[in-house]
Formats: structure tokens, sequence, C-alpha cells
């Protein structure tokens, strides 16, 4: 299972702890996903069952966040195959849009996708 997190500090400056927060993955058939922004897509048909990892964004908080994996359902994206991206959530309405990642590069086929590119 994968987990990532990203660290920013508060800048208040009494000290400057660090908050961080766990970036929203996804796995489904053995292939990780992660959230991408300002892509229009249509939900097709449902794919099964996905999982959320764990998530311990603050390890010295004595609450260990969400600590066992989460499932949800993965839901076929209109034009896109699978294994490049699918949408995730309890409902079709409510899914969001994930993508396999190379490096730090999105498929070509969800960059078509994303507003603005």
């Amino acid at each position: 299972m994968s987990v990532a997190c990203t660290s920013s500090s508060d800048g208040d400056g009494d000290g400057g702890e660090s908050a961080s927060s766990c970036a929203f993955l996804v796995d489904y058939e053995n292939r990780t996903y992660s959230d991408v922004a300002n892509v229009d897509f249509t939900v097709e048909d449902k794919l099964g069952p996905a999982t959320l990892p764990p998530c311990d964004d603050t390890p010295n908080d004595d609450d260990d966040g969400r600590a066992t994996p989460t499932s949800t359902t993965a839901y076929a994206v209109e034009g896109l195959n699978p294994s490049i991206a699918i949408a995730v959530g309890e409902e079709p309405g409510d899914a969001r849009f994930v993508a396999v990642y190379s490096g730090n590069e999105i498929p070509p086929e969800v960059r078509k996708l994303v507003h603005g590119s």
C-alpha cells in the first residue's frame, strides 16, 4: 500500500510547527492512483472495490488518524481505460477523479481533460 504526505509551515512565528496532510491516494487492481484537480469527466459503470490506504499525517499527536485502510467504490471514466484513470466514491454523483502518474507526469489522455491545459 502507498501513503504520501505533504508538509507546510503554519508561519505564525511561534516556532513554526509543521502541519501535514495525506495525499489522496487510491489502490485499485494493484495500481496506485492520485487525485487530479479540475478535470471534466463522466462516470460510467461500477468497476468494484478500491482502497484508500491508511494515513497518519501527524504521528506524534497520539491520534493515529485513519490507521486502517478504507473501502470505496471504483467507477469507469468515459473514454479512459481503468489502467489510466478511474473515479472513486460511494455514489457516482460524488465520485472523485484519480489517475495513475508516471513519475510526476499525468498521462496525456488525462492532461487533455484538465481545465486550462
